[in-house]
């Protein structure tokens, strides 16, 4: 059974951001870190990869739908993908493309004061559904956590912070390192153990979007500008929930 663990989700290749969230998990003396997916589909893809690579041994991977497409795409040098994980996908070497392919749906972990731990990108079943915000209804999160019997489910994929309990199950989602939707810009991510610590990193937002600007990142300038003025987390949920097919703001 671990005692602390830190879940860094959705890094999508800033690296500096990355590096800032690592030295707090360091200092918070964690048994074990999980990467939540969609670690390197943004402007700094294989250096951010280089360095999750040497927490092999001390960290699990889940896999997200961004790590999914790149893999993908190198698997397929002729497919045209436009999206995010597009560009990222082309750097990649044999090596990299074979590390986010070793990627598991899901991560299992017991931790003292919370019992039995699911950590997944999307959902249980799905790295890409059900897609969850701050403002999904209740049922949409009931039907996920009813496919596992894990006391809690721990999600990133749609950038947003948020702790939701329905019919006394309860679903978390860690926040985004790399690309959050939220009212201040930082890097967003979880320490859990014995209790749940929804945690935001700041670090040098300018440097850090001068850094993506340098980068051949197709979408480097919108990343860049993203870096210092996020998506506020209601024009997210909004997008998101109309994605979904819901209605919202009702």
């Amino acid at each position: 059974m671990a005692t602390r663990v830190a879940v860094l989700c959705d890094i999508h290749g800033l690296l500096p951001a990355l590096e800032a969230v690592l030295a707090e998990v360091e200092q918070a003396g964690v048994d074990l870190i999980v990467f939540g997916g969609d670690v390197a589909a943004g402007p700094m893809p294989i250096e951010t990869i280089d360095l999750l690579v040497t927490y092999r041994g001390r960290a699990r991977f889940v896999r997200g739908n961004a790590d999914r497409a790149m893999v993908e795409t190198y698997d397929a040098p002729g497919r045209v993908d436009t999206s995010l994980s597009g560009w990222p996908a082309r750097q990649l070497t044999r090596a990299h493309r074979d590390f986010l392919n070793g990627f598991g749906l899901t991560v299992d972990i017991d931790i003292d004061g919370l019992g039995s731990v699911l950590c997944c990108h999307a959902g249980p079943l799905s790295d890409e559904v059900p897609i969850i915000t701050p403002a999904t209804p209740d049922a949409v999160i009931a039907e996920a956590l009813a496919t596992t019997d894990a006391s809690l489910v721990v999600a990133g994929h749609t950038h947003m912070q948020f702790d939701r309990t329905v019919q006394g199950r309860r679903m978390i989602n860690a926040g985004s390192i790399g690309m959050p939707y939220a009212n201040q810009p930082g890097a967003y991510w979880l320490l859990l153990g014995p209790g749940v610590d929804l945690r935001r990193t700041v670090f040098d937002f300018d440097l850090a979007a001068e850094a993506v600007r340098r980068t051949e990142f197709p979408q480097r300038k919108n990343a860049a500008a993203n870096v210092i003025k996020p998506p506020s987390e209601e024009e997210a949920t909004t997008v998101f929930e109309h994605q979904a097919g819901r209605s919202y703001p009702a």
